[in-house]
């Protein structure tokens, strides 16, 4: 029953690891990164599907995507649907590929960025510390009940605590990395 726990606290602790690593794959930072796009869903053919879904997209240059569509009537939908997201990029489509210039990020975008990249960390170590309070709610329950003796619920609890400690610094490197990044001109 403990170990169920502790694995299901520990698996929602990865999965928030992950999804704060996808949240900033998707952020722009002044050089190309095929990743931004992930979010952006195109119309073909009456259904809505993601851009790698229709096109090969790469990054040939530091500061340039590059769409290519497996059918070129989708040209128009993927060129609507980066105008329509919030990557405020201008595609340039020649007729048979789309070309994204990623602009170079200036100071002030830069410590928004860095800004927004915390607020993130932030939210996941919030998120990392409501499941180790619902693991520890559920041992102390179940000392309660009279499952687990005093010594045990709190062998449990620093169980949960490390593995809580372990996840927060992962947050702080990954936020830490991706500050880095934005910085570096």
């Amino acid at each position: 029953m403990v170990k169920e726990i502790l694995k299901k606290a520990e698996e929602k602790m990865a999965k928030t690891l992950s999804v704060l690593k996808s949240d900033l794959a998707t952020m722009k930072a002044g050089r190309a990164n095929p990743t931004i796009l992930d979010r952006i869903e195109v119309e073909y053919y009456g259904s809505m599907v993601g851009i790698n879904q229709v096109a090969n997209v790469s990054a040939p240059e530091p500061r340039l995507i590059l769409i290519q569509p497996w059918e070129k009537s989708s040209l128009k939908a993927i060129e609507k649907a980066i105008l329509k997201s919030d990557l405020g990029l201008n595609p340039t489509n020649d007729g048979t590929v789309i070309r994204l210039l990623i602009p170079e990020l200036t100071e002030e975008t830069r410590r928004n960025l860095v800004k927004q990249v915390k607020k993130l960390g932030e939210d996941a170590k919030v998120a990392i510390r409501s499941i180790r309070r619902d693991a520890n709610d559920k041992i102390k329950a179940l000392k309660k009940d009279g499952t687990l003796s005093e010594d045990e619920m709190k062998k449990y609890e620093e169980e949960v605590q490390k593995k809580t400690d372990n996840c927060i610094k992962e947050v702080d490197k990954i936020v830490e990395a991706k500050e880095k990044e934005i910085m570096s001109i």
